[in-house]
């Protein structure tokens, strides 16, 4: 389900079953992720799908990218795999007026 950064921080910030996934490249995670977000790069093809099989289909995963695009793949292969909510960002980091950190 795509989601505008308002929405998506909304839900997020009440919801207390949730991940925060970020599924892009390690070189763009360096240059800041959003604070305790979990790294799986969508790029890693059938390893980003065997990494994604493995997480609790139990939670509520607010996924980003970029720009949106990656991430709402991403959401559809979620789907695919039997998680029920799985929320786009649209436009991504790009676009996104929280808080960054850097993973050490």
């Amino acid at each position: 389900m795509d989601l505008s950064q308002k929405d998506w921080t909304e839900k997020l910030s009440k919801d207390n079953n949730s991940v925060i996934l970020d599924v892009r490249t390690q070189e763009e995670v360096d240059e800041g992720i959003i604070p305790n977000a979990v790294h799986i790069d969508i790029y890693r093809g059938q390893g980003f799908i065997y990494e994604i099989d493995q997480l609790d289909k139990t939670k509520n995963y607010y996924v980003y990218c970029k720009s949106g695009g990656r991430s709402a793949q991403a959401c559809a292969i979620m789907n695919q795999l039997g998680f029920e909510n799985a929320y786009n960002l649209v436009g991504g980091i790009s676009q996104w007026q929280g808080k960054v950190t850097f993973k050490e």
